[in-house]
């Protein structure tokens, strides 16, 4: 078998890869790849992380990870593993080479925390905004208010939208094209009726925001204080 560096060398130079893609696809800093192709195993924080990044990096490449982790062991693990002489200057230098492992560990750990932190947050951020409806279902934002009593809807245009908004009696609200950079008034009825002309905008709903489904076309929705939900064309007010 070739010499693992060569071989992590030639993989990546026939892929056109530089350094500094691999080190972004693969989170492994651009000085250990380095360390790997020119097999400068001493650079790297120890026999531990040179078989992961030899894993990570061989799979990246398209080679078999598992085969240069093998070769590595075969020629070089057991010289790595050797006790390293006392440099001059005490027993500092020991020291610091047996605590880099314990550093590495614990920044692969706050990197593990970081990211568990990302991931919640996004869990939360989507949790917030699942009372949105897919745009083919029915049923809408629902609220926590009691059944009777007045819904609220104020409009927030992301693109000049018609609106057309009829209050529970039938007596048109609203008729008109609203502007986006602003919100409308708040509407008041029992029930309200709406026709957006397209999807560009957002719905304040009982004071909850709810976004609506990209779509060019017309939009009609009936808003109660249990909420939005989606209504047929049939069902739609004209107010024009």
């Amino acid at each position: 078998m070739p010499d693992i560096g060569a071989s992590l060398r030639e993989a990546r130079m026939r892929a056109r890869i530089d350094i500094t893609e691999a080190e972004a696809d693969t989170k492994i800093r651009g000085k250990y790849l380095r360390a790997l192709e020119n097999e400068e195993w001493r650079l790297l924080p120890g026999p531990t992380f040179v078989r992961s990044f030899l894993r990570t990096y061989g799979d990246y490449l398209g080679l078999d990870g598992r085969l240069l982790v093998e070769e590595f062991k075969l020629r070089h693990e057991q010289a790595e593993g050797e006790p390293r002489p006392i440099a001059a200057g005490g027993h500092r230098a020991e020291r610091r080479r047996t605590r880099g492992p314990s550093n590495a560990a614990r920044t692969r750990a706050l990197i593990a925390g970081a990211v568990l932190i990302a991931l919640l947050a996004g869990l939360f951020a989507l949790g917030r905004g699942s009372d949105d409806d897919s745009g083919d279902s029915n049923s809408g934002t629902t609220t926590s208010s009691p059944a009777a009593g007045v819904a609220t809807l104020r409009i927030e245009p992301t693109k000049a939208v018609y609106a057309c908004i009829r209050a529970a009696d039938g007596k048109p609200l609203a008729d008109g094209v609203l502007q986006p950079g602003g919100a409308s008034k708040e509407y008041r009825s029992r029930r309200l009726r709406l026709t957006l002309g397209s999807g560009s905008a957002r719905l304040v709903v009982n004071g909850r925001p709810k976004s609506l489904p990209q779509s060019s076309k017309p939009l009609g929705y009936e808003v109660t204080r249990d909420g939005a939900r989606r209504i047929s064309a049939a069902d739609r007010p004209r107010c024009s």
